[in-house]
């Protein structure tokens, strides 16, 4: 029998292993082989039973609407069309704090889990989009920009409206005040002014959230999806779970300062290339090195470390933005390197790396890293 390591089964194990003997610690405690014996019992039934398959996909769209722009917009639809396949194909579409719990207490996520989210809060979510989730009594979130809010635009909701759809148990969240990236430094500014400016409209986009809606999750999504290693530890400090917009399933060991999600608009719309997608297993792949902003022509290769590989490295494919699929180059048995064929396009550029998975025939590995490429000179690309 073939044993494969997950790390998601491990922490389950682990922390059931702990459940148990805290009960057997009030009267007697057990010797430290039978602690051994049990968590190593525990674990290989757990994946045994293929717990290790425990995966959620968090779907990523903007407008439902035929007269918004496409790149940010789905047909209505469209948009029922993917409703109707989660429904008919037997996945559990939830609250996006249910997986966010199961994943900060170390729980099990119920396998082919969905939650939907929205960013920008557009009028059409509440016209278009939540009939359509009502009828099949799916839950969803929004992420708001406060300080567009306030200005009153027709085409986005208002705060008694999303008040309303808040009452009703639509989760409404963080997108920043402004709909401003977090990675772009005036020059006027030096990075410490800059993050402590981040830091205080992050908490008053917060605080007026909570005002006006009555909730308040400390759930963040990047504005544009950009975002640099000194955004992170900022939004860990004030205790914000924060979303990106790179693919990938999401397990128990998903790093909660750069949660993935699918990008579901228009042209990733498709039922038949999204299959895959709302199938896919979490992959703990880490970048060697996570910094997110390049100068054109600066990065020329990228490393990676595999923890999880239930996969065979012979099927791993990885294709980066603009330039195609890469040749994975493999350092040893637990790190690869993607030698880019060219230099990374000006722009938001990501590296998609999949593997069939052997323990779940006809299920993917999805792992995505971005990078935010920037002109010579280090001028920033429009958004």
């Amino acid at each position: 029998m073939e044993i494969i390591f997950q790390k998601d089964s491990y922490l389950f194990a682990l922390n059931l292993y702990n459940n148990m003997t805290s009960i057997h610690s009030r009267r007697d405690t057990l010797q430290s082989d039978m602690k051994k014996y049990l968590l190593i019992i525990i674990y290989l039934l757990l994946t045994n039973i293929h717990l290790n398959s425990e995966a959620a996909v968090i779907l990523q769209y903007h407008h439902v609407s035929t007269e918004t722009p496409v790149s940010t917009s789905i047909a209505p639809l469209q948009f029922e069309a993917h409703m109707q396949f989660l429904a008919d194909n037997g996945y559990r579409v939830v609250a996006l704090s249910e997986i966010m719990n199961s994943i900060t207490k170390q729980q099990p996520i119920p396998d082919k889990t969905v939650a939907i989210t929205f960013d920008d809060a557009y009028l059409d979510i509440l016209q278009q989009a939540k009939p359509i989730l009502d009828r099949f009594d799916y839950p969803f979130t929004i992420f708001v920009n406060p300080g567009i809010v306030e200005k009153k635009r027709a085409n986005y909701l208002s705060w008694q409206q999303l008040k309303m759809m808040a009452d009703s148990g639509v989760i409404i969240a963080n997108h920043g005040f402004y709909h401003d990236s977090l990675a772009r430094i005036p020059d006027d500014m030096t990075e410490s002014q800059w993050l402590i400016k981040q830091g205080e409209l992050l908490l008053k986009a917060e605080t007026m959230i909570e005002e006006k809606t009555g909730q308040s999750w400390r759930y963040l999504a990047y504005p544009y999806g950009e975002y640099t290693p000194a955004i992170e530890q900022l939004v860990a400090e004030h205790d914000f779970i924060a979303f990106s917009q790179q693919s990938g399933a999401v397990g128990l060991a998903t790093t909660l300062t750069r949660v993935p999600r699918f990008p579901v608009s228009q042209p990733y719309d498709k039922i038949t290339s999204l299959k895959d997608k709302f199938a896919s297993l979490p992959v703990v792949i880490e970048a060697s090195n996570n910094s997110t902003i390049y100068e054109f022509g600066a990065l020329a290769f990228a490393n990676f470390n595999v923890i999880i590989d239930d996969f065979r490295k012979s099927q791993l494919n990885c294709y980066v933005t603009g330039i195609g699929k890469q040749q994975v180059e493999w350092l040893s048995d637990k790190e690869f390197r993607l030698t880019f064929n060219a230099p990374l396009p000006v722009g938001r550029v990501r590296s998609n790396c999949t593997a069939p998975s052997i323990s779940q025939p006809g299920r993917y590995y999805w792992y995505s890293k971005p990078w935010f490429i920037l002109n010579s000179g280090k001028k920033w690309y429009p958004l």
